[in-house]
């Protein structure tokens, strides 16, 4: 995507009449003019534009665009009624953000990083980590809360990249992920315990083979799901137990045609190997990959289960933020759409089925992203929270809060605030109506330092 490109040459601030602006030029560009275009420009960068701007060397104009790159150069009038006075000094501001869409210049991850399993997890920033990346590399930082973890594969990155990660998600399911591959850095899930997961040692409950009859899977499935869920559940270490959770969770939304759990029966089965091959050998092919993903980054790393707004107030140097879109336009509620394996990972535990419903989906938990004045409110208050940390949000452009008033809201905590856009096709749809195409859409990364 090419940016527009802006050259300004406006009328000079006079070097030796600044004083009296009105005799400098028939426009009468006055002080207030110039300031009024610094503030246009900075704007224009915001907004990603590349913007070139012309004027005197003189204390007001490197006043006001003291945030970009100014060059001096030495000019020659070709008019002046005194020759002594032809040779001046003018300044050449260049207001270039990052382009961060030239392979060129975004700065090489980790060889790790590509070990992270690959997942198709709604809202999974996996395509987008050389962006991310990019856009924080060139600030020095250690410590980095992922505030709303989802898959994991953005605190993964930052922990392959060497820093010390909080991961942090409102859901269970999301902890879980971050307990095995982010807060683990040694242990691993031995395939022979994996196999022996697998086999029945205990009267089993029947609770998936009952409830969720004829949903989701066949009764085979069910009954080896309760197996495997009774049996993780008495493992005693807590890292295994979270691997052998995750590989379940991973082998469940595999086996589900489009990977969620708002509908019931197979009608979108497109006969991929996902689909055929059995429960057991997607199990184990999890917890391989999950296994082959962990590694020790030398860091101390946790993982957390709360929300966004009330978890304990620490300082780290980074924040990340890629909380629910909200948008009119599309559905984003995650509990809605994986209420069975966010079911697995509580146990459904502390939470109440809608027998009601055909999908036997539990009410979504409460956030205050789910709404346009709820999501302005959130925003708001996570940035006043952490205003002593660098701020990375990812936001689309289909969504609310605009770009503008993401970035008006980062203004009050930060005095450097830009937008980087990058396009973006989403992995699957989730427009209310297959007729548009809202998620050809432009994914945003403000950054606020």
């Amino acid at each position: 995507m090419i940016e527009p490109f802006i050259f300004l040459d406006p009328p000079y601030v006079p070097v030796s009449e600044y004083a009296d602006f009105k005799r400098y030029t028939k426009e009468q560009f006055s002080v207030q003019d110039h300031k009024n275009l610094a503030s246009e420009v900075h704007r224009l960068y915001e907004l990603g534009c590349y913007v070139i701007v012309t004027n005197s060397d003189h204390p007001l104009v490197q006043e006001l665009y003291k945030d970009f790159s100014l060059k001096i150069v030495d000019t020659r009038r070709s008019i002046s009624s005194k020759a002594s006075s032809r040779k001046s000094k003018d300044i050449i501001v260049t207001a270039f953000p990052p382009d961060l869409s030239l392979s060129t210049s975004v700065p090489i991850l980790s060889e790790q990083v590509s070990k992270f399993p690959p997942t198709r997890f709604m809202g999974s920033k996996n395509k987008l980590l050389p962006q991310i990346w990019a856009a924080v590399s060139q600030f020095q930082f250690h410590s980095v809360l992922d505030l709303f973890s989802g898959s994991g594969a953005v605190s993964y990155m930052f922990k392959a990249m060497g820093k010390s990660v909080t991961s942090n998600d409102y859901m269970a399911m999301a902890t879980t992920f971050s307990k095995a591959m982010i807060e683990n850095n040694h242990t691993t899930l031995d395939l022979s315990i994996a196999h022996q997961l697998m086999k029945k040692k205990h009267a089993s409950d029947h609770f998936v083979q009952t409830r969720f009859h004829g949903l989701y899977y066949s009764d085979e499935d069910n009954d080896f799901i309760d197996t495997l869920r009774l049996n993780i559940w008495q493992l005693s270490d807590p890292y295994q137990r979270a691997i052998a959770m995750t590989a379940l969770i991973r082998a469940c939304i595999k086996k589900r045609p489009r990977g969620i759990f708002t509908y019931t029966g197979y009608r979108y089965d497109d006969g991929r190997r996902d689909l055929k091959i059995p429960f057991s050998q997607q199990f184990l092919e999890a917890v391989d990959s999950i296994n082959a993903s962990i590694f020790d980054n030398g860091e101390k790393n946790s993982a957390l289960h709360g929300d966004a707004l009330s978890i304990p107030a620490s300082s780290p140097d980074l924040v990340y933020i890629d909380p629910p879109y909200y948008s009119p336009f599309s559905d984003n509620e995650y509990v809605r759409r994986y209420h069975f394996v966010e079911g697995l990972a509580r146990d459904w535990k502390g939470v109440d089925i809608q027998e009601h419903t055909k999908t036997k989906k539990f009410k979504s938990y409460p956030t205050p992203f789910s709404s346009r004045t709820g999501a302005a409110s959130a925003f708001d208050q996570v940035f006043s929270k952490y205003r002593n940390s660098i701020l990375l949000v990812s936001y689309s452009s289909n969504s609310l809060p605009t770009r503008d008033e993401m970035l008006a809201l980062l203004k009050k905590y930060k005095q450097h605030t830009m937008v980087i856009p990058i396009d973006y096709t989403y992995s699957f749809g989730n427009q209310k109506s297959a007729k548009t195409h809202r998620y050809n859409v432009q994914e945003y990364l403000f950054l606020g330092y």
